[in-house]
């Protein structure tokens, strides 16, 4: 089996599909890309059997066949290779493998292709269009608000509810929260489910430069992403959501507004005289004056900034985790926030002031005890 393709172009999709191979993979297959050709379309495979990224590219090639080649090896090699059209020659009875590029050869070992785990078939699926900028944004404004506690699988990726209402993104790790929905996507479809972390950072990477719909196909157990030249199948955690309402503050009648960019370098310097362990910064909220500041006994080192704002409601002194919310307004983007506050011991909710139209964006931080 021969077959020619660009070397820039080849290394353009192994990149974004690299990242579904696991780093302690259970299997040696696992470490490889399964190539498969059939016609002129050649298929190029990752996985570690949880998630699964394609992507394919038109080639022209003597016959089918399919070949499992190592990723790193394969991939360090192009990443050395300035862009000139490189030739695959494959023994399909040996799984040996050369490319030739216009520098030389280089001879590897592969794998019968044919023992290199199948993609899932979409089964009784629903599903949806997105436009690729919409889906990226969303997994922009929530993914960093996931959990890493694999004790609550649930927490530990995006939870999705799709209504006649539109399309809701929820993230949570019990310390901060994220609810992004977007109410002009028209669907009859109903649905809810919780879609991995690492299969959305692949998304993420991927569709950071696509501007084409993307069709979303969920069944009970897996997920389906379309778009461009490539396809993500993730399984879904199975695992049910909490129900975030409960701790979402209602009757929050102080409310602060200032310049996203002066409240993020602030904290930004502020937190650098922060205890590391708690990242603890005490916002003292008055009308027209936000004072920031941290302190870290251990070490004598303290730190106060003041900043403009404007402030309706009572004077307010909370504590925070400086990291948190640093997290929140690089992600909510805007010029201005808005933060809405009911007392020093509840939940204090974080909104952009340039909300988009059929846009609803809700972060959600807790408060940290203050040191009396």
């Amino acid at each position: 089996m021969r077959f020619s393709i660009s070397s820039s172009e080849l290394k353009d999709q192994l990149q974004i599909i690299n990242g579904a191979i696991g780093s302690n993979p259970v299997l040696p297959i696992l470490e490889d890309f399964l190539f498969r050709i059939e016609g002129d379309t050649l298929s190029i495979v990752a996985t570690d059997l949880e998630t699964f990224s394609m992507a394919k590219l038109t080639i022209q090639s003597n016959e089918d066949g399919s070949i499992a080649i190592p990723a790193k090896i394969l991939l360090d090699t192009l990443k050395q290779l300035p862009t000139q059209p490189i030739t695959f020659d494959v023994n399909l009875e040996t799984f040996g493998i050369t490319i030739t590029s216009g520098f030389g050869q280089y001879e590897l070992a592969g794998e019968d292709g044919n023992d290199f785990p199948r993609i899932p078939e979409p089964d009784a699926v629903e599903t949806i269009e997105l436009p690729a900028t919409l889906l990226l944004e969303g997994i922009n404004k929530t993914l960093f608000a996931t959990s890493n506690d694999d004790l609550r699988p649930a927490m530990t990726g995006v939870f999705y509810q799709i209504n006649s209402e539109g399309l809701t993104f929820i993230a949570t790790d019990a310390h901060k929260l994220v609810k992004y929905r977007f109410s002009d996507i028209t669907t009859e479809e109903e649905a809810a489910f919780i879609v991995p972390k690492k299969a959305l950072t692949l998304l993420k990477g991927a569709l950071a430069n696509s501007s084409q719909a993307v069709k979303v196909s969920f069944s009970a157990s897996n997920a389906f992403f379309y778009f461009d030249n490539q396809l993500l199948v993730c399984r879904l955690i199975d695992a049910r959501y909490p129900d975030i309402n409960a701790v979402i503050p209602t009757n929050n009648t102080n409310v602060m507004s200032i310049t996203r960019v002066d409240f993020l370098n602030s904290l930004k310097r502020i937190a650098n005289y922060a205890n590391k362990t708690t990242n603890q910064v005490k916002l003292d909220i008055n009308d027209g004056s936000l004072t920031i500041e941290a302190e870290d006994l251990d070490f004598s080192n303290k730190a106060t900034e003041q900043l403009p704002c404007h402030y309706d409601g009572d004077g307010m002194t909370i504590g925070f985790n400086a990291k948190f919310l640093i997290e929140m307004l690089n992600a909510i983007g805007g010029d201005n926030v808005r933060m809405e506050l009911s007392s020093p011991s509840k939940a204090g909710i974080i909104r952009t002031e340039e909300a988009q139209e059929g846009e609803d964006l809700l972060m959600l931080v807790m408060p940290v005890m203050l040191n009396v």
